[in-house]
C-alpha cells in the first residue's frame, strides 16, 4: 500500500475554505476546486514507497500493471487505473456541460489527433479516447442542475415569464415566445432539442431577453410557483450575466441534495453543479462539452451531436449494505463503485470492497489498513492508492482513538 499526495486544482469556481475545512489543514489563499485522488496523467498523485521516494502514480502503476490493477481490471480497461476521485468545492457554478458516450470520444479524439489539434489546446473537445460517467455524494448541502425536466413543466415556467413581463409593460422577447412554441410540440425529445438550440445558439437576442427577465424579476415580479428555479436563474445570471446558460438552467432539474444522497449522471446528460462540497467519482477523462456558464471552448454542433434530449428524474443512487458490513454506492458503470466507511471507537473492522485497485481517502479521525502483506495508518486529509495484489484489506479504528472515523473508497465495478 502507497500513501499518496494529490493535487488541488485552482479553478475560479473554488471554494476558498471547504476542502481545507474537510481535510484539516490551513487553506491555501486561493480557491480549491478540486483534489484530484488517482492516476489521470494531467494531475497525477504522487506516490510514497515505504523507503520515502516518491513517483507519480500512473508511473507507478506502469511499471507493474498486473500486480497494481490485477488482471480482471487489466483486461477490461487496459494499463490504466480506470477511475478518477476528486473532492470537489463549488462557490460558484461549474459551467453546464456534458459527457461524451465512450464510442463518440474514441471517434473525436481520433479525429482531433488526425487533425493535428495541440492536446492542450484550448479549442479541443476531446483530451483523451474515453467516457466520463459520474457520481457525485454530497458531503454538505449540494444544488446541482441535472438533465431534463419534462417540456410541459418548462413550458409552464417561461410561460409565467411571458405573463410577468406582460404585467411589467415589457415586451415579452421573441426568444421566449419561440421556446413556448418549441416546448409545446408533442414530440418530447423534438421539444426538448429545439428549445436548448433554439437558447444555445440565439446569441445576442438570448443574452437581451436575459437582462429583461432578471431585471423584471429583480424588481419584485412574483416567483410563485417556479420560485426555485428563478431564483436559482437570477443567482447563476449573476456568475456569468447574459450566458444562455441562464435560461437553460429553467429547462434542467433543480436538485438539493442533502449530507448523504448521492446522484449518478451517464452519457449525454446535461448538468452543472452550482454550490456545495461532495466526494466525485468518474471514469478517468476529462472529456467535457460545454454548453455555457464559462469563458471557454463551447463547440455547439458536437455538443448537439452529445446531449441526450429526453426527460429524466434525478439519477439517483441508493446504499446498499452487504453482510459484511460495507455501505456501497454501485453506479451502473464497470469503472468505479463508492464505499463510505464509518468507524467509531473501538468498532469491528470493515473489510474493504475491492474489485482490483482502489484509493482511499480519510475526511475524519483516522484508520489503519491493515492486509496479510502491509498495514498502513492514515490520518485525516490522508490518502491511499491500494494496489489488486495487496487485497484482502481490512479497515480498523486507530487503537485509543475516541473519534468517530470517515474514510471513502473506491474501486472498480467490475464485481458487481
Amino acid at each position: 500500500m502507497y500513501q499518496i499526495e494529490n493535487v488541488l486544482r485552482p479553478y475560479a469556481w473554488g471554494s476558498t475554505t471547504a476542502i481545507a475545512g474537510l481535510l484539516g489543514r490551513p487553506a491555501s489563499g486561493g480557491p480549491e476546486a478540486e483534489m484530484w485522488i488517482g492516476a489521470h496523467p494531467d494531475s497525477p498523485s504522487t506516490a510514497v514507497h515505504p523507503n520515502g521516494v516518491t513517483q507519480p502514480l500512473d508511473a507507478l502503476i506502469a511499471s507493474d500493471p498486473l500486480r497494481c490493477l490485477g488482471s480482471e481490471s487489466l483486461a477490461e480497461f487496459g494499463p490504466r487505473l480506470p477511475f478518477l476521485t476528486k473532492l470537489l468545492a463549488a462557490e460558484q457554478p461549474l459551467s453546464l456541460q456534458v459527457h461524451p458516450s465512450l464510442e463518440q470520444a474514441r471517434e473525436g479524439f481520433a479525429r482531433e489527433n488526425a487533425a493535428g489539434i495541440p492536446a492542450d489546446a484550448a479549442d479541443r473537445n476531446y483530451r483523451d479516447d474515453n467516457h466520463k460517467p459520474e457520481m457525485i455524494f454530497a458531503l454538505t448541502p449540494f444544488k446541482a442542475l441535472c438533465g431534463f425536466r419534462s417540456p410541459a413543466v418548462s413550458k409552464d415556467i417561461f410561460e409565467h415569464l411571458a405573463r410577468v413581463l406582460d404585467s411589467a409593460a415589457v415586451n415579452t422577447p421573441d426568444v421566449i415566445h419561440g421556446v413556448i412554441t418549441d416546448l409545446g410540440q408533442p414530440d418530447e425529445p423534438a421539444a426538448l432539442k429545439a428549445a436548448f438550440s433554439r437558447l444555445i445558439q440565439g446569441g445576442a437576442d438570448v443574452s437581451d431577453a436575459i437582462n429583461e427577465v432578471v431585471a423584471v424579476l429583480s424588481a419584485g415580479a412574483p416567483l410563485e410557483p417556479h420560485r426555485e428555479a428563478l431564483t436559482a436563474m437570477v443567482d447563476i445570471n449573476e456568475a456569468f450575466p447574459g450566458d444562455p446558460g441562464v435560461l437553460i438552467s429553467l429547462l434542467l432539474n433543480h436538485l438539493s441534495l442533502k449530507p448523504g444522497e448521492v446522484v449518478y449522471l451517464p452519457a449525454g446528460n446535461v448538468h452543472a453543479y452550482l454550490h456545495g462540497l461532495g466526494v466525485e467519482v468518474m471514469a478517468s477523462s476529462d472529456n467535457v462539452l460545454r454548453g455555457g456558464l464559462t469563458p471557454k471552448h463551447v463547440d455547439v454542433p458536437e455538443l448537439l451531436k452529445t446531449v441526450r434530449f429526453e426527460a429524466l428524474g434525478a439519477p439517483r443512487i441508493e446504499a446498499s449494505g452487504t453482510e459484511f458490513g460495507q455501505e456501497l454506492y454501485r453506479p451502473p458503470f464497470k469503472e468505479f463503485q463508492l464505499q463510505r466507511i464509518e468507524l467509531g471507537p473501538g468498532a469491528e473492522p470493515v473489510p474493504l470492497a475491492q474489485n482490483g485497485p482502489a484509493v482511499v481517502v480519510v475526511v475524519t479521525g483516522s484508520v489503519m489498513l491493515d492486509s496479510p502483506k502491509s498495514d498502513l495508518r492514515l490520518q485525516r486529509g490522508a490518502a491511499a492508492f491500494i494496489p489488486d495484489l495487496e487485497a484482502p484489506v481490512n479497515v480498523h479504528p486507530v487503537q485509543g482513538t475516541t473519534d468517530t472515523s470517515v474514510a471513502f473508497a473506491v474501486t472498480t465495478g467490475l464485481g458487481n
